[in-house]
């Protein structure tokens, strides 16, 4: 016996707008009865004594300083560029204007 009926997948189905057909009914209850269930043997495992966490392993910093380096001066980075307006790169408008 489901623990989940076609009812209330029929009610969960007018809820996120969705039409299913009296087939997909049956299909998506004992699925939905499956991944209750899995979720409940979850449940059934954890213990008390162990503290919640978010990964299994600790996390650690994986990115490097901030250094202040040495970079390109604006007429490097834009010499090669095919068009340049005010110390930028030129691109084409893609939009139109704005009302």
């Amino acid at each position: 016996m489901s623990a989940i009926t076609r009812d209330e997948v029929a009610h969960l189905a007018r809820l996120s707008r969705l039409a299913l057909a009296d087939e997909e009914l049956d299909h998506f209850a004992a699925q939905l009865d499956q991944i209750v269930g899995a979720v409940a043997r979850v449940a059934e495992v954890a213990a008390d004594d162990i503290p919640p966490s978010s990964h299994a392993l600790p996390l650690t910093n994986v990115f490097r300083p901030d250094e202040i380096r040495p970079s390109l001066a604006p007429e490097q980075a834009l010499s090669g560029a095919p068009a340049v307006e005010d110390d930028r790169f030129r691109v084409p408008r893609i939009l139109g204007e704005e009302a």
